[in-house]
This record gives structure tokens, sequence and C-alpha cells, in this order.
């Protein structure tokens, strides 16, 4: 008998488009490692609520999303790919970590602090225990590993003090999950005016989406803040340079890189070809992931299906982790 996966789960929130940051940062990451460990992947919108209280859009960014993550190599025959509110035994597990959370610990979390800044007008208690919920989302399937950005490690670390405070309380039901890593090449893709990452949000013309059309991508390219070039051979990049460097090197063959590489270092290099051939190669690489999306998108029943089938596999997950909580806390009274 082959030796049982490990399991790892991670989340996306459906607000926005789908960028390059997201798809170098987290979705090409999530491919791969659909053909190594045992994958729950997961569109979380009860998480979106806490800062997107409007819902009119809710349901086809979902949509959108679900398709996109398909359309990027996901496959739901190869991970458990489902949406948050399908699986109502992580509510309640939520409810069961709330009385483990403290509230003093949950005030102290910077994501907590940096959303009070940005939303004064809506600081509501699901922000406050959004950590709360996330560690529910990985203890449902009792995953070990989760692959996060640097900003949510202090998210993991909450979720294995809640962990470790119920084994401690209740009986041991939760392996410690741990952030990490899946690669070495994690890359970060700079917005197009070098000013900090790209965003699914903010400043819409630096950023590059999955389903921007051919033209589009080519003027927001085109657009991509530079300079008048270096005025001695070797010079360091500045940010908004290294960044177009680094999108040639994901998308553009080696040769074509090194040759700009090379120009830059001679003083020798001309912004607006480099550009032009980026804008090319970028479209060569998006255009195949959109149409596949798009495809997705369209095939309704195909969609339902997939939903559906995602949903019945984390379930069967969440009610035999959820089984085992009611156990140890005690809850049977008949």
């Amino acid at each position: 008998m082959s030796a049982k996966k490990e399991i790892v789960l991670s989340g996306i929130r459906p607000t926005g488009f789908v960028h390059l940051g997201n798809y170098f940062g987290a979705i090409r990451n999530w491919v791969n490692m659909q053909e190594e460990f045992d994958c729950y992947y997961c569109v979380v919108d009860w998480h979106s609520l806490t800062t997107h209280p409007n819902t009119k859009e809710l349901k086809e960014n979902v949509l959108r999303l679900v398709s996109e993550l398909i359309g990027s190599g996901l496959d739901p025959e190869k991970c458990v790919l489902y949406i948050q509110s399908d699986i109502p035994e992580i509510a309640e597990l939520y409810l069961y970590l709330n009385m483990l959370a403290y509230t003093g610990e949950l005030e102290k979390t910077t994501t907590f602090k940096d959303k009070v800044r940005m939303q004064p007008e809506n600081v509501n208690s699901g922000l406050l225990t959004y950590p709360v919920l996330q560690a529910a989302d990985i203890l449902i399937h009792r995953a070990v590993k989760v692959p996060v950005g640097k900003d949510q490690e202090q998210h993991i670390e909450m979720t294995r003090n809640f962990a470790q405070r119920f084994n401690y309380r209740y009986g041991e039901v939760f392996p410690m999950p741990y952030a990490f890593n899946y690669g070495d090449d994690l890359i970060k893709i700079m917005s197009l005016d070098g000013s900090g990452k790209m965003s699914k949000s903010e400043n819409q013309m630096n950023t590059l989406y999955l389903a921007d059309d051919d033209d589009l991508i080519r003027k927001k390219i085109m657009k991509a803040k530079t300079d008048s070039g270096p005025t001695t051979p070797n010079s360091v990049k500045p940010d908004y340079i290294e960044g177009l460097f680094n999108l040639m090197n994901i998308v553009s063959e080696k040769e074509v890189t090194a040759k700009f590489e090379d120009d830059f270092n001679k003083c020798s290099i001309r912004y607006g070809d480099m550009k032009k051939q980026l804008a090319e190669d970028m479209v060569k690489f998006i255009a195949p992931v959109r149409s596949r999306t798009q495809a997705i998108r369209r095939d309704e029943k195909y969609m339902k299906q997939v939903m559906e089938h995602g949903a019945s596999k984390a379930r069967a997950s969440a009610i035999a982790t959820l089984q085992l909580v009611r156990d140890a806390i005690g809850l049977k009274y008949h």
C-alpha cells in the first residue's frame, strides 16, 4: 500500500481578478503540488465578506475564480477544489475555536491592525476573528502543510496555538500545521510602475490580469515606467527596470532576456524595443490561459459539476474531523 500523502490546504479570496502575481506567487505551485500531495484548495467567500460586505458581484467573482484556477492548470480530479460556504462544518469548527482564541492576541494581529487602518468605518468582529476562521479552514481537513506568503505566517502560528490548546484541553485531534514554501523560486511580481507588488484591486493599469485581452496587455506593458537608460556600464537596475527584467525572465526565451541584459550592461538598451518584445511574449503566455478560462466559464454544466464534486469530497473530510472534535469535547447527549 502506498504511503498516505500529506494534506495541503490553501485558500484564495474571490475579490478582483487573478493577476500574474497570484499566478506565480501561488497558483503555479498549487498546480505542481496537486501531483505530490493530497491538496484542498478553497475559494474563501466567507473571508471576503469581512472587507467586501456588498455581495452584488460575489457570485460572478467566485465563478470566474473557479474557472481561472482550472484554466491555470488545477485539475478537479487531482485536487479538491471547493467553495468555503459549501462546507457548513467549517463554521461549526470556527465556533469551537473561538472559545480558545483570546481577544488580546487577536487584536495584536498585524493583518487586523492593517485592516482597521484601511477600513475604520467597518471594523467588524469577522475582521477580528479572521485568523480563527482561517484556522478552521486548515484544521477541518487536519492539513499539515499550508503554502502561504510571509504576511500570513503569523496566522499559521496562531492556528498552531489554537490546535495545541484544543489538544491540551480535549485530547489529541489535530496535527500541527506549518507554513511552507513549495519550490525555491518564489517569484515576487512587481507592479509595472515599480511601486510594490501587483495587486488585485489597486492600480489596474500597473497590473497584468489573466483576463486581460491581447491589446490591453500590450498597452499596459508599453506604458510601464522606464527611464532614459543607464549611463555607466553594469549599473544597478532601478526597481521598476528590475521588475520588467523579472517579467521577461518568466515569459521570454533565455537568449532574448540575455540580449537585453547585455544591452543594459553596455548602456545601449532601447526600452521601447524591450517592452515590445515583452508585450508579445506576455500575450503568448496569457492568451491560452485566458481562452481556457473563458471556455470553462461558459460551460455551466461543467462548472456546477466541479463545484458539487469538490463540495462532496471536502465535506466528507470535514464531517470526519468534526465527529472527532465533537467526541473530544463531549458533545454527545443521546
